[in-house]
């Protein structure tokens, strides 16, 4: 039996980033999911075609359905659209609330 944990990461669902390896190279998309151990959902990146089977009783019409299909972690950094760039996260410890806060190396500005 295994147990569900976190995945450590400092990308969130909603984070607009670029693909550094793979068939996608270069190209940015939104999570729209962390699943599975290390991998996530991106809008418009690595799709495959999936091939269903039509059940009339399920009101489901076969044909062949492009979808995403889930990225390794690895493979993809933050992108900031305003500056046009992939940026490095990291965690700094707010002194007043205690919580820690994602904030860009390079500039040390928070994340939107």
């Amino acid at each position: 039996m295994t147990l569900k944990s976190k995945i450590k990461t400092k990308l969130r669902e909603g984070d607009e980033v670029i693909v550094l390896a793979g068939r996608d190279v270069g190209k940015t998309g939104n999570i729209l999911k962390i699943a599975g151990k290390n991998k996530a959902l991106v809008s418009g990146i690595n799709m495959v075609k999936k091939h269903t089977k039509p059940n009339p009783q399920l009101g489901v019409t076969g044909g062949i359905e492009e979808k995403e299909s889930p990225i390794d972690l690895s493979n993809l950094s933050f992108w900031d659209s305003k500056k046009k760039i992939k940026e490095k996260i990291i965690y700094k410890l707010d002194e007043k609330s205690g919580k820690k806060t994602r904030i860009f190396q390079s500039t040390g500005k928070k994340v939107d």
